[in-house]
């Protein structure tokens, strides 16, 4: 399905936001006193009742508690977070809650969870046709709450190879770069993560089907994932998903170690 034909997600988001303006009206509270006891302007509550943006998890729990609502709004809490998403991407936002390991080949932008906010925002002001500004913010709180698989316990492993191009391409600006970069050099030193750059200059790679990601659940079953121009694939046979798995190691093996891959980046960022 493609981003412009998701309309399920903002029903969904649609209904809460009803259903918040009804409890509050109940309840007797003006936008202004509503927002003040959840820690939002009344212009952020308005857009959450009518749906423009996506409260987080723990905002509608408190929304919940200060409407005294018993559970009428935290019953919504699952789906709307499911509904941040574009529905192509859904089932692998649920996978990467639950991944022990996720292994990613890019080629054309850094990967989402690596991302800094400056750089999701060039990103996202880049797609054609545009995004609506609404829509932006929702898609950047959504990859901003992503990442917190990196400090999830028990920490999963995590590998990420991307092209030369992809830490070289300038989008948003050297400015945007210099934060990406600088970014990926923290997170590379994490015990838990690992970043390879594979060089342009590179005679043989096992990547030129393009990006690719792979995840195994704590069940230990593998799933592949590919997306592309709004639309997606979750590859859920077990032997193309070892396949994918065995083909990201031969990729990694072309690529320069994580040690070479950090001084790289750093001789970027030296250059910038």
């Amino acid at each position: 399905m493609s981003e412009g034909a998701d309309t399920s997600g903002q029903t969904v988001v649609v209904a809460f936001g009803q259903t918040m303006k009804t409890l509050r009206i109940r309840a007797g509270l003006e936008r202004e006193e509503f927002g003040r006891r959840i820690g939002y302007s009344a212009a952020t509550v308005a857009s959450y009742e009518q749906g423009r943006r996506i409260p987080a998890p723990r905002t509608i729990e408190r929304a919940d508690e200060v409407l005294d609502a018993g559970g009428l709004l935290t019953v919504w809490k699952e789906q709307v977070e499911r509904a941040q998403y574009p529905v192509f991407f859904q089932g692998m936002a649920a996978l990467e809650k639950e991944a022990i390991e996720l292994l990613a080949y890019d080629t054309l932008v850094v990967k989402g969870l690596l991302q800094t906010e400056d750089y999701m925002r060039a990103v996202l002001t880049m797609r054609r046709p545009p995004l609506h500004q609404d829509m932006i913010e929702q898609r950047v709180a959504a990859r901003l709450a992503r990442q917190s698989v990196f400090d999830r316990q028990p920490a999963p492993l995590l590998s990420f190879v991307m092209d030369e191009s992809v830490v070289r391409r300038p989008l948003g600006g050297e400015a945007v770069l210099r934060g990406q970069l600088e970014h990926l050099l923290l997170a590379g030193q994490r015990r838990n993560v690992e970043i390879q750059i594979m060089p342009l200059a590179r005679e043989e790679s096992a990547g030129v089907d393009g990006p690719f990601t792979v995840v195994t659940r704590e069940d230990g079953k593998k799933f592949a994932y590919t997306e592309a121009q709004g639309t997606s694939s979750l590859q859920t046979d077990p032997q193309q998903a070892a396949l994918a798995a065995a083909r990201y190691g031969i990729i990694r093996s072309q690529a320069l170690t994580p040690r070479e891959s950090l001084e790289f980046i750093e001789r970027l960022l030296g250059d910038l």
